[in-house]
């Protein structure tokens, strides 16, 4: 568990080791019991457990089938994740939270909503439908110890979309959203075109602007006018479906780990990849506000709740006429608003959707409901004027703490998508054959030699850019080959490392996966301590 997320160890109530902890604490000694009271569960959304404040950031990943959602979630983790299908067709038809665990396993839906360490608990209500089309995909995988990734079916056209899959796809969609730390929502270069279903799903985000991400993939298949044309294009659809006065920002790209089709926007495309995936790095700092800034809308809108309940107790009649009553009270939900409104100085912005509200009050006998407590009331607002602007200022620390460790698992694997060491030649499962076969170094020794190596017998960084760079690879995909064929980390290549990096380009450009580290079989005569006897 994160240092940010562990539990106190102190016995002192009023004390706080985290942020994380603080939040437990408050919401169980204050707000909780206001929402038991009211009911605000049956409202809403369930009571808070440990595991709501405890679970790790997530990405959601949204966009039409092909898009290549699940191909940027590989390209993070450098690696599949269990049950992971790529196809041109429609393969993802399933939520998939793609977590940390030390054994790789996938957990069906309706295992996941009823364990308790996870915060699915709420997608029940969605019913069994939408429970077989969830699963969590549990691998081993040092990005996923501080982030959790959600891969979501590709969005369909037609009447596919909203009638065959069997459940309120929409809804489950606003659900992630509002609970998510960032969206990103792909679009492919070759096919702009947003469906009504697609526009749906889009809207279905609103109210989380702050979190969204827009990445326009696939990007190096087309030429430099096109792109200009391509990106004008998403930007004024985007606009029609956003309807928002800020313009969206758009990273535009190519997220996989193979050669770039099309060369000449590669320092755009880095760039773009640079920026989004520091973007990422920065969730786990962001989370622990999001988790307090949410605290806070949850207990003023508790507090507001408990107002709302005690005034439609206090309407209702002694004896004869309640049935009536109640109908009367729910037709004049407005007024009554605005009524508390006045009397209590609450902000309109703190009331609930009064069509919402309505229909869950349909169904509720009003004579059930409790008066006013003041004393809880008061408590709330104490809290909010208190303790939260105590955790506040620990929050800068605990960011700090967050975004450390989350980058320290990253770093575990060098090189990769989110590596974010500039020890690369840019100053800023591979087949039985090919890992048990010594390296030719014979056939590399010649361009090694063209490159003009130092009197150390090495070439630097800026001498192997070019022909790195000549095979189209991603730039991230070359550092980690850099770092893999760097043996003894002087930031040079001498002719035998030299020779393992081209080794390595030659076996991604076949369509290998890299090895996690380089084969023992590669390294037989090769003197790390004594490299000055190898000019």
């Amino acid at each position: 568990m994160l240092r940010w997320m562990k539990k106190s160890n102190t016995n002192d109530a009023d004390a706080y080791s985290s942020t994380i902890d603080g939040m437990k604490k408050v919401y169980k000694k204050y707000v909780r019991p206001l929402e038991e009271m009211y009911r605000y569960q049956e409202f809403y959304s369930p009571l808070l457990t440990d595991s709501d404040f405890d679970a790790p950031p997530t990405v959601m990943l949204l966009g039409q089938y092909s898009t290549g959602k699940t191909t940027f979630i590989k390209y993070l983790l450098e690696t599949n994740y269990p049950g992971l299908r790529i196809g041109p067709e429609p393969t993802t038809d399933k939520f998939v939270a793609i977590m940390h665990g030390d054994q790789d396993q996938i957990i069906p839906g309706n295992a996941l909503v009823v364990d308790h360490n996870h915060s699915y608990k709420v997608l029940s209500r969605f019913g069994n439908n939408f429970l077989q089309r969830f699963e969590g995909a549990v691998i081993n995988n040092p990005v996923l110890q501080g982030l959790t990734l959600l891969d979501t079916p590709g969005v369909l056209s037609g009447e596919k979309q909203r009638i065959s899959r069997g459940y309120d796809f929409t809804g489950v969609v606003q659900w992630f959203a509002e609970r998510v730390d960032m969206i990103i929502l792909l679009f492919d270069a070759h096919k702009l075109d947003i469906s009504d279903e697609f526009q749906r799903v889009i809207q279905a985000c609103k109210g989380n602007d702050t979190k969204i991400r827009i990445v326009l993939n696939k990007a190096d298949g087309i030429t430099n006018q096109q792109l200009m044309r391509v990106y004008g294009a998403l930007m004024w659809s985007l606009g029609k479906v956003l309807n928002t006065p800020e313009v969206a920002r758009v990273y535009c790209g190519s997220f996989w780990d193979q050669p770039y089709q099309n060369d000449d926007n590669r320092k755009l495309f880095e760039a773009e990849e640079e920026d989004l995936f520091k973007d990422i790095q920065d969730i786990p700092r962001g989370a622990i506000v999001r988790k307090l800034n949410d605290l806070i809308k949850r207990s003023r809108l508790a507090k507001t709740h408990a107002y709302i309940i005690a005034h439609l107790k206090n309407e209702m009649p002694a004896v004869f006429g309640k049935e009536t009553k109640q109908k009367q009270l729910i037709q004049q939900l407005p007024a009554i608003f605005e009524q508390i409104q006045r009397a209590t100085g609450l902000p309109a912005g703190d009331f609930p959707n009064i069509a919402e509200f309505s229909e869950t009050l349909k169904n509720c006998d009003f004579n059930s409901f409790k008066k006013l407590n003041l004393p809880m009331i008061e408590a709330v607002e104490k809290m909010l004027a208190t303790e939260l602007p105590r955790l506040m200022s620990q929050v800068p620390q605990d960011q700090e703490v967050a975004h450390e460790d989350f980058m320290k698992n990253v770093r575990k694997r060098d090189g990769g998508a989110l590596y974010d060491d500039d020890v690369t030649p840019f100053g800023m499962g591979t087949t039985l054959d090919l890992l048990n076969s010594p390296v030719p170094v014979k056939l590399y020794q010649h361009e090694f030699e063209s490159l003009g190596p130092g009197e150390d017998g090495k070439v630097t960084g800026t001498q192997a850019k070019k022909p790195m760079q000549d095979s189209k690879l991603p730039n991230t995909t070359l550092k980690r080959i850099w770092n893999l064929g760097d043996i003894d980390k002087d930031g040079k290549l001498d002719v035998r490392e030299f020779a393992i990096v081209k080794h390595l380009m030659k076996i991604k450009l076949e369509g290998h996966e890299l090895p996690v580290t380089v084969p023992k079989v590669w390294l037989e005569g090769l003197d790390i301590e004594d490299s000055e006897t190898r000019r």
